[in-house]
């Protein structure tokens, strides 16, 4: 199994409802890519410096699922809109 947490920190500039409708595009994913196992999009509670706004933990059988996931359409279309509103992502991938 493999378990991919990705980290997404909002540009201060980026407007709620952007953010919002991003997050909850995020949110739709498993319904349209079906080699997700499992699928977890949260925001910040907790605002400190060291704090990210959300992120997302989501687990897949295989690299090759994680790979059909990230190429997948649906998820590019998310990926760009989300990458347009946030100053900084990161992320890790992790066998398990």
């Amino acid at each position: 199994m493999i378990k991919h947490i990705i980290f997404f920190k909002f540009k201060p500039e980026s407007d709620p409802s952007e953010r919002k409708e991003a997050l909850d595009d995020l949110r739709t994913l498993p319904a349209k890519i079906s080699v997700i196992s499992k699928f977890e999009v949260g925001e910040n509670i907790l605002p400190q410096a060291r704090a990210w706004d959300a992120s997302l933990i989501a687990e897949y059988d295989d690299l090759a699922s994680l790979d059909e996931y990230v190429k997948h359409e649906d998820h590019q279309a998310v990926a760009a809109k989300l990458g347009n509103i946030c100053e900084k992502v990161a992320s890790v991938d992790y066998e398990f």
